[in-house]
């Protein structure tokens, strides 16, 4: 009998998360697929064409009663992995770092993340595999800076990261397993034509560090190259 493994995976029309969601149902995963504006998600329902095991939802992490929403509408599905991938990037220099869009940062880099752990805790805990991952950036280690600036996405990240270093510690008695990754320089809107690698190394890379987690080596900051990156 072949096993089935369900993943959830925010941020999943385009980059990195559409990404995921292709390799994952390439792979034989159902796909649970969100993304703020679903309508717009092209590429999103032209890979839900080629992999019907995709299931796409509208899901803007901002807002956390739609978050409470879908737990409830998915309060029956257990989710293997769960990929907090969802992101924002506002610019931000020493002369200029707006109030509003830093807390807007905050709010879906390191709150939403947190959330949907809590809301989809129940998910994880009854699946075979149990692990939660967000996605983060050197960006936001203290060790890796060397180049200062970007005050808002930096220390958004600095923040996820010790949600998710705390929720590595207590979701251990419901054998939940959880990382920090950090998906390399990606050739993505965010990243740029100019970055290192395309999605599909980074997403390749990512899937083998989220198979190789366990509950002996949660609560690590891993690249997609399986490096372990300083706080």
């Amino acid at each position: 009998m072949t096993t089935t493994y369900q993943v959830l995976i925010t941020g999943a029309n385009r980059g990195i998360g559409l990404e995921f969601a292709r390799q994952y149902a390439e792979a034989g995963w159902k796909v649970i697929a969100c993304c703020r504006d679903l309508e717009q998600a092209t590429d999103l329902h032209d890979l839900i064409n080629t992999y019907p095991d995709i299931q796409a939802y509208a899901l803007d992490v901002a807002d956390f009663a739609a978050i409470e929403a879908l737990a409830s509408e998915l309060k029956d599905v257990k989710i293997d992995v769960l990929i907090n991938n969802a992101g924002v990037y506002p610019s931000s220099d020493l002369n200029h770092a707006d109030t509003e869009s830093w807390l807007h940062a905050f709010k879906v880099n390191s709150m939403a993340p947190f959330k949907m752990a809590t809301a989809f805790m129940p998910n994880l805990a009854a699946s075979r595999l149990r692990k939660l991952v967000t996605l983060s950036s050197k960006m936001g280690s203290l060790d890796d800076n060397t180049s200062g600036g970007s005050y808002i996405y930096r220390t958004s990240k600095v923040a996820a990261n010790m949600v998710m270093k705390s929720l590595a510690i207590d979701l251990k008695a419901y054998g939940i397993s959880v990382a920090v990754l950090h998906p390399g320089w990606v050739q993505t809107e965010m990243g740029g034509p100019d970055a290192l690698i395309d999605t599909q190394t980074s997403v390749s890379g990512l899937r083998k560090v989220i198979e190789d987690l366990n509950l002996d080596n949660s609560g690590r900051f891993i690249a997609y190259d399986g490096k372990v990156i300083n706080w």
